[in-house]
């Protein structure tokens, strides 16, 4: 999450492509590299609009999207770059129309809602005091991001007042589950979000929280699952499947007769023990699939059981 907003210049993956360039539509569209960052490019051939990439959005896995100024105004560009690819398409959900002229071909016009919003789950501290102030922002998502100011965190414990200075820091960990999960969907959608945003089937896959929520094992945890049982925010994002394992069999034991951990033995009834399998069990009860337009095969957070044939759930 550090990686997450950046200027381009710093950007890895613009640094180390000098020029890209791809044809899409009734456009071509490129991206080239000079001493003072990035410069997207779009023609139809007779006329061409150049801007200069101001910011990078993405730690790289799936890829980066581009935000650029344009007269005082943020513009989300149009092409972003795919790691699959190793190139240049359309941003998720950003094709041009027949209708669409150069000018608008090149980015789309972002709210100062829409902008504030982006750089709020990409950066820290954009938005102080209910003002955006995307100059004086801090690149990436920091320990401020989630845990707010720290100064006088810093300060007391500085100063050995640990007692004082616990609460001068927020700390999401002691949240209810609800709220921890709903915290979690302020950047990576809650269920609220995707609802009231009327976003269903496969294009709300990447929303893990409203995922996660809709699950069964979520419905049926009195509160046990939650984002944190499954990921540590101060560590490296995990990939393998048996990393999950310990969380998933926390609750469902290894076999009928294996001892439940506390919490999990408290319940009304046990939890089912998998009659197939006792490890990588992410692998078949959270599916990967391709989001259309981004690239990527995405984990499924509706954790379920898979039956073959079955719809894929909204």
């Amino acid at each position: 999450m550090a990686v997450a907003g950046r200027e381009t210049i710093h950007s890895p993956i613009l640094r180390a492509h000098a020029k890209m360039m791809v044809h899409l539509g009734p456009y071509d569209y490129s991206i080239t590299r000079d001493e003072k960052g990035s410069i997207a490019s779009t023609t139809d051939g007779t006329h061409t609009i150049s801007d200069r990439l101001g910011w990078s959005f993405g730690e790289g896995e799936v890829g980066e999207s581009y935000l650029f100024e344009r007269e005082g105004k943020f513009y989300e560009a149009r092409i972003s770059y795919y790691t699959k690819l190793d190139g240049l398409d359309f941003s998720p959900g950003r094709q041009v129309a027949p209708s669409d002229a150069l000018l608008d071909a090149s980015g789309i016009l972002m709210s100062e809602t829409e902008a504030r919003r982006c750089f709020g789950c990409h950066t820290t501290a954009s938005t102080v005091d209910n003002r955006f102030q995307p100059y004086q922002l801090i690149p990436g998502v920091t320990c401020e991001a989630c845990h707010g100011p720290g100064l006088k965190h810093v300060a007391a414990m500085k100063a050995h007042k640990f007692a004082a200075g616990m609460k001068t820091i927020f700390n999401p960990a002691k949240l209810t589950p609800t709220d921890s999960v709903d915290f979690c969907g302020a950047c990576h959608r809650s269920w609220w979000d995707t609802t009231l945003s009327d976003t269903f089937g496969i294009a709300n896959l990447r929303f893990q929280p409203y995922r996660l929520e809709n699950s069964k094992c979520w419905q049926k945890s009195q509160g046990r699952l939650t984002c944190l049982i499954c990921h540590d925010p101060h560590q490296p994002l995990q990939h393998a499947a048996a990393d999950y394992d310990s969380a998933c069999l926390t609750c469902h034991a290894a076999s009928h007769t294996a001892k439940l951990a506390p919490a999990a033995a408290t319940s009304e009834h046990l939890p089912s023990a998998c009659p197939v399998a006792t490890k990588n069990c992410s692998n078949c009860h959270m599916p990967k699939y391709p989001v259309p337009g981004m690239h990527f095969d995405f984990t499924d957070h509706d954790i379920r059981i898979v039956r073959a044939g079955a719809p894929y759930p909204p």
